[in-house]
């Protein structure tokens, strides 16, 4: 009896240490992201995800990860170089950033002997909105015929670089005779218009909009004038997706997930990653919302391939990459395609897809249903949740002036440009007014007067806008 006892103890203790083992065998996983919180077309591949917790959502508890325990890590930055040092330095697994960077990213990972893989688009605009130029709120320029000559700021090797570069080789300029470019952040570049230093400056999301918001500069130029298309994406250390492609796909199923409650709600979300990032919500929304400056589309259509591909051209020519790099490795769709799958979403389907986040609503004035969006506009009160929107700039100003009548204070007014369809602050606009009243929205005053020679009708800017209304009654 005695004997069985010591058995039965000996093989009690044999299982505890064998439980003890298997404890402090079981995996801990690291989910490292860096992220532009900032850059704010960034934002379903890395704010949104962590201030609302969709990775824990989503990341993998079965099979191989069944006792695992996951070491999820954030770190912001507000440019994409440093956030590629530390992938390549393996302190990161993902990373969100903007075509130019990430092709730097995937040439940094080369150079090291490794490989990083572009997985998906997150935001962007085939035809090339998010990136543009501004000048000085007091200068004289009016479009970018008028830069010639002048000193143009801009982040060296950046996707606003590309656009320039683009813009500058339109106009058939030499880009080192015709004008001055210098590197520049745009943390510097605000105080330097503020100062008139520089007479203008090209940047990337979300500064050609925050900037013009802000009272200092005046946009000038959209990227999609220069047909440069640009996007924001997410990558991943190759190593690690082939070792876990699981937790990739997990990381992709959090992205789509965060884009499907901006989507429904991008009021609330564009409050949300204001009070993150101190960039103003009316900023946030001119992107995010619905007809919004840019599109959340993540699908590898061809112009953002392209896109990577010409930043790729581009760095050799700036003599920031040594050697190509083969986009067909380096882009690669088959996690995001398992997303979309897993989220019950047709990638071929959006994959075809161009439209902008679609609008539905109604006048807020006549209650009828909005059907041509070439002449949307909208409202946004301060203190009340939803944006008003309305099927024409009258509509939307006659409605101003009785909220304004009744002391209600306004947060900002869009237009969409009657030309691109790009999302426009109304105040900083120009208009056409037609015989019949009819107002029709423009960023350039040259596409103003352009429509008003083509199709008739008197240019006036944003206070002749208003004016005109008041006239007219």
């Amino acid at each position: 009896m005695r004997s069985l006892y010591f058995m039965k103890t000996a093989a009690t203790a044999a299982l505890a240490l064998f439980g003890l083992a298997a404890i402090a065998q079981a995996e801990t996983i690291r989910v490292a992201v860096g992220t532009q919180d900032t850059t704010i077309n960034c934002a379903t591949g890395g704010l949104l995800i962590r201030e609302l917790k969709l990775l824990e959502k989503f990341l993998p508890h079965d099979g191989k990860y069944k006792d695992v325990t996951y070491d999820i890590q954030w770190k912001n930055f507000t440019s994409g170089a440093p956030l590629t040092n530390e992938m390549v330095a393996d302190k990161l697994d993902f990373g969100a950033m903007a075509d130019f960077p990430g092709s730097l990213n995937g040439v940094a990972f080369q150079k090291a002997g490794r490989r990083s893989l572009f997985i998906s688009v997150l935001s962007g605009s085939t035809k090339g909105s998010g990136n543009g130029i501004v000048v000085p709120s007091n200068s004289p320029v009016q479009s970018i015929k008028d830069l010639k000559g002048k000193t143009i700021s801009v982040p060296f090797a950046s996707t606003s670089h590309g656009m320039l570069l683009r813009a500058i080789e339109a106009e058939g300029w030499n880009p080192e005779t015709d004008v001055h470019i210098i590197t520049q952040a745009p943390e510097v570049a605000g105080p330097a218009l503020q100062a008139n230093k520089i007479e203008a400056h090209a940047d990337f999301v979300p500064f050609a909009e925050l900037f013009p918001w802000r009272g200092f500069a005046r946009k000038i130029f959209d990227g999609s004038q220069a047909n440069a298309p640009t996007f924001h994406g997410a990558l991943v250390d190759a190593d690690y997706a082939e070792k876990y492609p699981e937790i990739v796909v997990a990381y992709l199923r959090a992205a789509l997930e965060a884009d499907r409650l901006i989507a429904n709600e991008p009021e609330k979300y564009s409050d949300l990653i204001a009070k993150v990032t101190g960039i103003e919500a009316e900023v946030i929304y001119l992107f995010h919302g619905p007809l919004g400056l840019q599109t959340r589309d993540v699908t590898w259509k061809p112009e953002y391939r392209q896109a990577v591909a010409t930043s790729i051209k581009t760095l050799k020519l700036l003599k920031r990459a040594d050697s190509d790099l083969d986009i067909n490795q380096f882009v690669t769709e088959k996690y995001i395609r398992a997303a979309v799958a897993e989220a019950g979403g047709d990638y071929e389907t959006q994959l075809k897809s161009y439209d902008q986040l679609g609008l539905k609503a109604q006048d807020a004035t006549t209650g009828a249903k909005i059907t041509d969006f070439s002449r949307v506009a909208q409202i946004w009160v301060k203190d009340e949740p939803l944006v008003q929107h309305f099927s024409s700039p009258e509509g939307a100003l006659t409605a101003l002036a009785g909220l304004e009548k009744h002391g209600k204070a306004i947060r900002v007014i869009y237009a969409q440009d009657r030309e691109t369809g790009i999302k426009l602050f109304a105040n900083q606009a120009w208009f056409v007014r037609s015989p019949k009243g009819e107002l029709s929205a423009f960023l350039l005053k040259d596409g103003a007067e352009r429509w008003s020679t083509a199709h008739g009708g008197v240019v006036v800017d944003y206070a002749g806008a208003r004016e005109s209304l008041v006239a007219s009654r």
